[in-house]
């Protein structure tokens, strides 16, 4: 009598198909957070202060920007570099202040996927040390008695509608947006509690490029302006 053959024995499967699902989603889900930390980070412009640089139109696209955090690994930020920060108390305004109502796009935002609001975006003029005054005799920006040239700024008249003269302490910053007609930064706040200055504490990163709308996408490179004063 031929013995009878046993058919091999099916593999165990040991862990159900759907935790297999919900561990990658973790995975990826902290994978994204690691980056968000670290790495690079989306926002969007919430005004118009930064035009022509950065779109921010109240009643249109507001441009969506992706910010690189490694630059300031080990440094503070730059003069010149376009930044975003937290409000460091009452500059933004109402209706600059749009936190989505969808659930989706709440998570997303916290994992750093979707553009998160309630930051600001201005241009670093001057670093903690530095005497900034406005305006030459020409309506420049003198960083530490050098007048400073701004190509990127919309309407350069405007700049002298607004003299000041500070010196920035040690652990600040002073901003500006390129938009200076139409821009509530530093300027506007010198009589605020904080001066008017930014804790680099604040400083979430760089702008490094223009993602959405693809129209207005463009990669932001520092301007040379500044490189005098180094």
């Amino acid at each position: 009598m031929r013995p009878r053959l046993q058919a091999p024995a099916r593999g165990k499967r040991a862990i159900p198909l759907w935790m297999e699902v919900v561990a990658l989603l973790m995975v990826a889900l902290v994978l994204s957070l690691l980056v968000k930390s670290l790495f690079l980070q989306t926002f969007y412009v919430p005004s118009e202060s930064m035009e022509p640089t950065l779109t921010g139109h109240a009643q249109g696209a507001k441009d969506r920007i992706v910010v690189q955090k490694v630059s300031y690994w080990g440094r503070d930020p730059n003069r010149g570099e376009v930044v975003v920060f937290e409000d460091p108390g009452g500059w933004l305004r109402a209706g600059e202040v749009q936190e989505s109502s969808n659930a989706a796009q709440k998570l997303l935002s916290s994992a750093g996927l979707f553009p998160s609001g309630g930051h600001l975006v201005k241009r670093v003029i001057g670093v903690g040390g530095d005497t900034v005054k406005c305006c030459d005799t020409s309506g420049r920006i003198e960083v530490n008695g050098v007048a400073i040239e701004e190509p990127y700024v919309k309407d350069e008249a405007a700049t002298a509608r607004s003299p000041f003269s500070v010196v920035v302490p040690e652990g600040y910053l002073w901003v500006m947006g390129d938009n200076r007609g139409n821009s509530a930064d530093s300027r506007a706040h010198i009589d605020g509690a904080g001066g008017g200055f930014v804790p680099t504490g604040n400083v979430v990163g760089k702008v490094a490029f223009v993602v959405w709308p693809w129209k207005d996408r463009a990669v932001l490179h520092d301007p040379q302006s500044f490189s005098s004063l180094d």
